[in-house]
């Protein structure tokens, strides 16, 4: 019992990062029907940005709080997230809106090289230590453990999925993203600046990622150019999980997706002797993903929709 408590702690922290992944692409997605693989890229540029600032704040031995270097870190990553994500739909994305959707999915996976190599010409090929400088103390729950930094990355992802939810149904920003989602051309002539609504999601995405990149550094203590490419693609499975272009089937497929993974890794693991289950635990996800599919195709909280025309 222990080990299953301490499995769903690992997975829930896990779940939160995918799911905070997951909405970036599920709004993209609902909006335009682009896939956008580079989503992931702009993560590890959030999480790179925030290092960089991080380790220049310790190298002044400004005397700052360390909650205050790492919020000092998130915020300078934030704006270049937001300016990278408004760059890439306004050069890569806005000209192919009307071509067909093959070109703007190969696009998607070009501006996702791009943007790796970019990483690794700016912070290097090497793997870099990210600043664990938070006090990460541990509470116990029976044989269980839960620590302070998993506490701040569930409370910080329940916070912005919470004020995304918000923003979405109560702003006239969230009601035009609706109108534009549910047909372009018809906000268009009610007045809806379609255009300005796109780069608005791109950004809104992009500022998530960003959050999610400094969670992810915080956590795992290691920031890599390449780290953008799985962790998008997990995330990418989990807003198909829960129903692509559906909000809360992101965040639930993000859940589940990091809960299974937690699980099976552990559990697996044990019965193998730490083999299977530590080396492949990213099958997992991806099998309860493909049987999820094949069962309901449009995801947990999709719903059968018909080709946009």
């Amino acid at each position: 019992m222990d080990t299953f408590i301490q499995q769903i702690i690992n997975g829930l922290t896990l779940g939160a990062v995918y799911a905070m992944v997951a909405l970036g692409y599920t709004m993209v997605y609902g909006i335009i029907q682009l896939i956008n693989f580079a989503h992931g890229e702009v993560v590890m540029i959030g999480a790179m940005v925030a290092f960089s600032v991080i380790g220049a704040l310790l190298g002044l031995d400004s005397g700052l709080p360390p909650a205050l270097i790492v919020l000092l870190g998130a915020a300078a990553a934030i704006p270049v997230c937001m300016a990278v994500a408004y760059a890439m739909e306004r050069v890569a994305y806005r000209p192919l809106r009307g071509a067909p959707r093959l070109a703007p999915l190969i696009t998607a996976i070009g501006v996702s090289i791009i943007l790796q190599q970019l990483g690794m010409m700016i912070w290097s090929r090497n793997p870099l230590a990210f600043p664990q400088i938070l006090e990460n103390r541990i509470f116990h729950l029976g044989g269980a453990t839960v620590s302070t930094v998993q506490l701040a990355i569930w409370l910080v992802a329940v916070s912005m999925m919470g004020a995304l939810t918000l923003m979405i149904h109560r702003t006239r920003l969230g009601i035009a993203m609706r109108a534009t989602s549910q047909n372009p051309q018809v906000a268009g002539l009610m007045g809806i600046d379609v255009n300005r609504v796109i780069a608005a999601t791109f950004i809104i995405g992009a500022a998530l990622a960003a959050i999610a990149g400094v969670m992810v550094g915080t956590y795992y203590g290691i920031a890599h150019y390449t780290m953008g490419s799985l962790l998008g693609l997990k995330a990418f499975c989990a807003a198909v999980l829960g129903g692509i272009g559906n909000l809360p089937g992101a965040m639930l497929g993000g859940l589940i997706l990091g809960v299974v993974e937690a699980l099976g890794a552990g559990y697996i693991g044990d019965f193998t002797g730490n083999w299977f289950g530590s080396n492949y635990q990213d099958v997992f996800a991806f099998i309860v993903l493909i049987l999820v599919l094949v069962f309901r195709p449009s995801g947990l909280l999709g719903e059968r929709v018909g080709d946009r025309t």
